[in-house]
């Protein structure tokens, strides 16, 4: 005769389990984490591991391994690799960035405050965002806020000097007042005395003036901004009075793509071509000095065919020419704002999603996630200019914006 059993299953392992020690907590949930993704490998390959099979579709490659903060501690992951495409536990791991988690806050602010169109409502169903809160929302963009004032904040000093900065603006949507304007995103860059490229600061204002530029370089400057030599920027007049103002001592270089547009603006069409390639021919020479006899001999050719192109590029020498002061090593990292390039589509990438912020607030949120990954992933590179060519350019006597400044209010006029 079979024993009745003294003892229930299920009140026993719950006891146990009561008394059990975080390590042991710990354990049976990785087993039964990793029992899950192998039973999700096994379902994706058609069989299950090392079982030969006709329904066999694809194989395993090994494991990567990820961490899974719980209440019992960091549990290590193994998800399996598989030979064609990829596993991933959505369900168990987050696989969004800070970046992504702010587009989706942005985007579901967005609906919530009833400004959602026929493209918005596919756009929250492809993130998998339905159903959630305005508690939800304001939750994640809480902590997003957070981490972005931070960053966007954090003093500077300690990382300077910054020889090199780079400043240039995007223009977005938002909706205030009950209308759609247009807003300014001023975003700096620098490279700091390690050699590596940081985001220096970002803002939003209401237009490209004077008076924005002069409170975004006064805060880069409060927050211990210093040591910068030159500043590279398109040739916006309010932009190149702020550093002037708040940079006494860095001289400015005007992006040699951005003029190139101004001049083609001021030749006839049919000349393009070659106006093109004699701008050029002034960038491709072996050093400064002869940098400075091209620009003489282009000038020289243009004034007998097209005086008053000839006249535009004589009048923005300095401008065009302050690269020519520093170490030759480092000027196709300093004539241009093209090194922001890939900057600028990766924000354009994330905020041509949303199309009409809903307020500024979530222009802030989204471009700034935006900019401190790419600050991480900066900084975790390797060095964008050495650190003998940034001691050399310190160095360096250069024409301060000052003097260029009056010259290119002239041209402005």
């Amino acid at each position: 005769m079979t024993a009745v059993p003294s003892i229930d299953p299920a009140q026993f392992l719950n006891e146990q389990l009561s008394q059990a020690s975080p390590d042991l907590m710990r354990d049976l949930l990785t087993t039964f984490v990793n029992a899950l993704l192998s039973a999700q490998a096994d379902a994706v390959c058609g069989a299950g591991y090392g079982e030969r099979t006709s329904d066999r579709v694809n194989s395993r490659n090994g494991y990567r391994h990820r961490d899974l903060d719980t209440r019992v501690g960091t549990l290590d992951v193994a998800v399996p690799k598989l030979r064609q495409g990829s596993l991933y536990p959505d369900w168990l791991l987050e696989r969004r960035k800070r970046a992504e988690r702010a587009l989706t806050s942005v985007v579901a602010t967005c609906y919530l405050l009833g400004v959602s169109t026929r493209r918005m409502d596919k756009l929250v169903q492809a993130l998998g965002i339905t159903g959630l809160s305005k508690s939800q929302v304001s939750e994640m963009a809480k902590d997003l806020d957070e981490h972005v004032e931070q960053f966007r904040t954090r003093r500077l000093e300690q990382a300077g000097p910054f020889t090199f900065v780079a400043a240039d603006a995007l223009v977005l949507k938002v909706r205030e007042g009950g209308r759609v304007v247009p807003v300014h995103v001023l975003v700096a860059t620098g490279v700091n005395a390690d050699g590596h490229r940081e985001i220096l600061g970002v803002q939003v204002t209401s237009s490209e003036d004077g008076a924005g530029w002069l409170a975004f370089f006064r805060d880069l400057t409060a927050r211990g901004l210093s040591g910068v030599k030159l500043v590279t920027s398109d040739a916006h007049a309010g932009l190149v009075s702020a550093i002037g103002a708040t940079l006494p001592g860095a001289a400015w270089q005007r992006c040699r793509t951005h003029y190139a547009a101004n001049l083609m603006s001021a030749t006839p069409k049919n000349s393009w071509g070659w106006v093109k390639a004699l701008l050029h021919s002034i960038y491709d020479q072996p050093d400064a000095e002869a940098v400075h006899a091209q620009f003489d001999r282009v000038v020289e050719a243009l004034a007998g065919k097209l005086p008053a192109v000839a006249d535009h590029l004589e009048q923005v020498r300095a401008d065009i020419l302050a690269f020519t002061a520093l170490p030759k090593e480092i000027w196709r990292q300093i004539w241009s704002n093209n090194p922001n390039e890939r900057l600028n589509r990766e924000i354009r990438r994330r905020t041509d999603v949303v199309g009409i912020f809903p307020d500024r607030a979530s222009i802030i949120r989204l471009v700034g996630a935006v900019l401190a990954e790419q600050h991480d992933e900066w900084a975790e590179g390797r060095r964008y200019l050495g650190l003998d060519v940034l001691a050399r350019a310190q160095t360096v006597e250069t024409a301060t914006t000052e003097e260029v400044t009056t010259e290119l209010q002239a041209l402005t006029a």
